[in-house]
């Protein structure tokens, strides 16, 4: 490494070498190198045009194209080879809470470190969004090594203006930058109540992978007693009895709620979903949905 580079920067460098390292080894050990079909269209993609002949399905119609007069023509489509990839990626305060050792936002940025490291190796191009309530950093997709390590630098250093959830508005703002069709990975801890139209519409428009976010302690509190807790996006302080059974249910059945309020969406929607915990390796899970994902082959 250059001396004159940053003691920070080598650090991360190395960091990401290691993750790097780590993450080639699950795929090639534990998972059979199907790491590739990540970045693998699952959809169909418009191509070209013809005339409409008889049996076509009136929606195939490209009625911007019919309408010059010169007949009727519908869309052919070909099979989606390469996707463009677009992580977008929560980093509101409510992802700093952890199991101890790791918070929900390392989980996520090492997500997005691996689905661009992974990127780069395919030849794919990948970008990141990332938001709180607001747009807090974009980073147009990208190509190689060098696009891949400029994004996981960045977002390592990434200090987000705000420190609340609006994940609704990031999603309707990621739209707003697809002029395509991508593949969306979703990363966040959902811990919002209104988004459900727009990830019913990012669904309908592109290809969608939701991966939540969970600690422990969010459904299972440690009985600790009466303690001041503080609300990690709005700064509130509160003080409450930790070890009541009544507490204790209210917090289980929130988290237990909000968990079924995103499955639900997703299911109806044929979205692949996986929820990953602060705890334990998060490798496995998550490339076993890219792999469902392929062999189900979801059609757009």
């Amino acid at each position: 490494m250059n001396p004159s580079v940053p003691s920070a920067l080598t650090a991360l460098v190395r960091r990401l070498r290691h993750l790097e390292i780590r993450i080639r080894k699950a795929v090639e050990a534990q998972l059979q190198g199907d790491f590739h079909s990540v970045f693998k269209g699952t959809g169909l993609e418009a191509d070209d045009v013809r005339l409409y002949q008889y049996g076509d399905e009136v929606r195939a119609i490209d009625w911007a194209v019919s309408s010059k007069g010169h007949g009727t023509f519908v869309k052919t489509y070909r099979e989606e080879k390469e996707q463009q990839v677009l992580v977008v990626l929560d980093v509101s305060g409510s992802l700093d809470v952890s199991d101890g050792q790791r918070r929900k936002l390392d989980v996520g940025r090492d997500i997005a470190g691996l689905l661009a490291l992974s990127a780069a190796r395919q030849g794919s191009a990948l970008g990141l969004f990332a938001f709180s309530d607001q747009k807090e950093m974009y980073l147009p997709p990208g190509k190689g090594p060098r696009a891949a390590y400029a994004l996981i630098q960045r977002l390592f250093a990434l200090e987000p203006v705000s420190r609340r959830t609006g994940v609704g508005a990031g999603i309707k703002q990621a739209l707003g930058l697809l002029k395509r069709r991508t593949l969306v990975v979703l990363i966040s801890d959902f811990i919002d109540g209104s988004y459900e139209r727009e990830l019913t519409m990012l669904a309908q428009r592109h290809d969608l992978i939701v991966v939540q976010l969970l600690a422990p302690r969010e459904r299972d509190f440690p009985a600790l007693g009466i303690i001041p807790l503080r609300d990690s996006e709005t700064g509130q302080l509160r003080w409450v009895n930790t070890s009541s059974a009544g507490f204790r249910a209210q917090v289980q059945a929130t988290a237990d709620a909000q968990e079924a309020q995103l499955v639900n969406i997703c299911r109806r929607t044929r979205t692949g979903f996986v929820a990953l915990s602060t705890e334990g390796d998060f490798v496995p899970q998550l490339v076993n949905l890219f792999r469902h994902r392929q062999q189900s082959g979801r059609r757009g």
